[in-house]
């Protein structure tokens, strides 16, 4: 019997072992998308989006178009605008290209006077995600740097989730089209009725209409991969958040209300020459308190302060 008893132990163990082999041969080879992600983002790094496990490997099934040349492309025509804006402000950019990994995220953190922005390939690879989605996802991160108050917190050399949202179509993303024929490119997109009212509204040169609209459009994509991740209802233009908070979130807001604050940075007329400050809010970016009615950054997230 105790022989029998071991026979049979042995047996098991071994069914056990090569069932376990063969899952791990098929993980190793598989194609898929996954909840494994075993990324490393330093603690004192401010991401995107929360921490999640969701992995995109490159090969990955219904993902988006973007390839490791236009990550690259992307990612580097964004440095070349802002490397001499952080040289002029004693520090240097460095931004880390990891195409290869799965993560669906990105992060900014610092190191003395390096500035570092790691954008993950997985992120590229989130069906949501544009072309023009994944600039803002690089200009985000930048803001991160250099998108003035509010601030994580008091002293913190990082801006708050919000203020980055805002600052990556104010200031960054438009830099970053500038020089595009974007009423050709907006011609390609399918844009709400609402979001060309509104732009039209908002400005009365053609290119400048077309950018606003670009702009929103690459907003929604981001915002369409956050409400993904966090197994929410997609975002619209014309419902925004009704949440108004009583003093200023510096996390990472709801996804409708991160389009709200995409669409309010597209549609205000500042210049992205003129600056933000880290000293006063109004510098910059459109208040009530400088005579703008839109644009403002909405009260989902943002606490009006000496607006």
């Amino acid at each position: 019997m105790k022989k029998l008893i071991y026979v049979l132990l042995l047996n098991l163990s071994l069914a056990t072992f090569f069932i376990n082999l063969c899952l791990a041969d098929v993980s190793a080879n598989s194609d898929s998308i996954s909840t494994d992600s075993n990324n490393f983002m330093p603690s004192t790094s401010k991401s995107i989006v929360e921490e999640n496990k969701l992995n995109i490997p490159v090969g990955a099934k219904s993902v988006s178009k973007i390839t490791k040349e236009m990550f690259n492309n992307i990612i580097n025509e964004i440095q070349r605008i802002y490397n001499p804006i952080i040289s002029s402000k004693n520090a240097h950019l460095i931004i880390e290209k990891d195409w290869a990994n799965g993560t669906v995220n990105a992060y900014a953190n610092r190191s003395g006077r390096n500035w570092l922005i790691h954008i993950y390939g997985g992120i590229a690879r989130h069906p949501a995600i544009t072309a023009d989605g994944l600039a803002i996802v690089v200009c985000h991160e930048l803001g991160h740097h250099i998108a003035g108050i509010p601030k994580v917190e008091a002293y913190s050399w990082a801006s708050n989730e919000g203020q980055s949202d805002y600052y990556s179509v104010l200031k960054c993303f438009r830099k970053y089209v500038a020089n595009d024929n974007n009423e050709a490119f907006v011609k390609k997109l399918t844009v709400p009725d609402y979001v060309s009212t509104l732009c039209s509204r908002s400005f009365a040169n053609l290119e400048d209409i077309a950018i606003c609209k670009r702009t929103s459009m690459a907003g929604k994509s981001v915002s369409d991969l956050f409400a993904s991740l966090r197994y929410s209802n997609k975002t619209n233009f014309n419902t925004p958040d009704p949440k108004i908070m009583g003093a200023t979130y510096n996390a990472h807001p709801a996804p409708q209300c991160r389009l709200d604050t995409y669409f309010a940075g597209a549609l205000c007329p500042v210049s992205d020459n003129e600056d933000v400050s880290d000293f006063d809010v109004t510098k910059g970016t459109c208040t009530k308190k400088n005579g703008y009615t839109k644009g403002l950054r909405p009260r989902c997230w943002y606490k009006p302060t000496i607006e």
